[in-house]
């Protein structure tokens, strides 16, 4: 029988990198441990297609999570992000000194409001939401016009994250711990079909929503549309960059969108795009259905740019 991917009210305990974690009993993490069967996932009704990932090996890697498997395997995601203009001396203000702004005009940095649904992945169902910035490409001597537009068009992106709250104990120990992103666990309902988020904070109340009409989506059949992202994190004091590969499979695009109702509360992630300066939302990408390749981190040099 297929998982469901939902969480059950069983779970059970399991160990990464010396921290103890529940997870739901009969999961896919509990039976599979990363090495999930692609025939079993190819049953669930919910998963259109695996080809993406058996035309992708899986690696062992020693981790500080202990001996892993990578890629994560996701099978069915969806996906909101808002783009925005902001000020780039905002945008450099919260960066590392090593990292630059992708500036689409002078003074102008691209930020970002990101949620996303996994209901069907290796370490079982779970939501996720993150503010961004667009950065230059590490050891990139100079971004000319041509690369931007190039890059915006195909998704092919460089990344620094400052909030990514999740809603499971496992995807916060393996996202901070494994990743070196800034991952804590909170609340977070998404629903992607109606295009609506609402993040909670540590004491409940409001940090974060939003909800827009959702654009019109537009098929495409597995690895038509595959669109990766690079995000930089340091672990242990260094540079590491993790990529990220999306198989879109049905999507749509509203620029400057109307309806678009966001909504700051008392938060880190509000506290966040507050000191990020936004000035105006200029696209709405939503995805509501796609899958994704998640690597682990690999060491990068990264030049100080101080």
């Amino acid at each position: 029988m297929a998982s469901t991917g939902k969480l059950t009210d069983r779970t059970v305990e399991v160990d990464l990198g010396g921290r103890l974690v529940t997870v739901p009993e009969g999961g896919l993490y509990d039976r599979f441990r990363m090495d999930t069967d692609l025939d079993e996932v190819a049953r669930d009704p919910r998963v259109s297609s695996v080809d993406f990932f058996r035309r992708m090996p899986k690696s062992r890697v020693d981790s500080r999570i202990g001996p892993t498997l990578t890629p994560n395997f996701y099978y069915r995601i969806s996906t909101t992000r808002l783009t925005m203009l902001a000020s780039a001396k905002a945008i450099r203000a919260r960066l590392p000194r090593e990292m630059d702004p992708l500036e689409i005009a002078p003074g102008l940095g691209i930020v970002s409001v990101m949620t996303f649904r996994y209901d069907v992945c290796d370490i079982d169902f779970y939501t996720e939401a993150a503010v961004g910035v667009a950065v230059k490409p590490a050891r990139h001597g100079g971004l000319g016009l041509f690369d931007l537009v190039t890059g915006l068009k195909n998704d092919w992106l460089h990344s620094y994250v400052l909030s990514l709250p999740v809603n499971t104990e496992i995807a916060q120990v393996r996202g901070h711990d494994g990743y070196g992103f800034p991952k804590w666990v909170t609340d977070i309902d998404v629903d992607i079909e109606h295009t609506s988020a609402r993040i909670a904070n540590d004491r409940g109340g409001l940090d974060l929503a939003l909800s827009a009409p959702t654009p019109k989506q537009t098929a495409r059949p597995t690895g038509a549309h595959v669109s990766t992202l690079t995000s930089y994190t340091t672990i242990d004091g260094a540079w590491h960059s993790t990529t990220s590969q999306i198989n879109v499979l049905a999507s749509g695009t509203t620029r400057f969108p109307r309806g678009l109702d966001l909504q700051l509360g008392q938060g880190r992630m509000s506290d966040d795009l507050r000191s990020l300066k936004p000035i105006r939302t200029i696209q709405l990408d939503v995805t509501t259905e796609g899958q994704l390749a998640l690597h682990m981190p690999v060491p990068t040099s990264i030049q100080d740019r101080s």
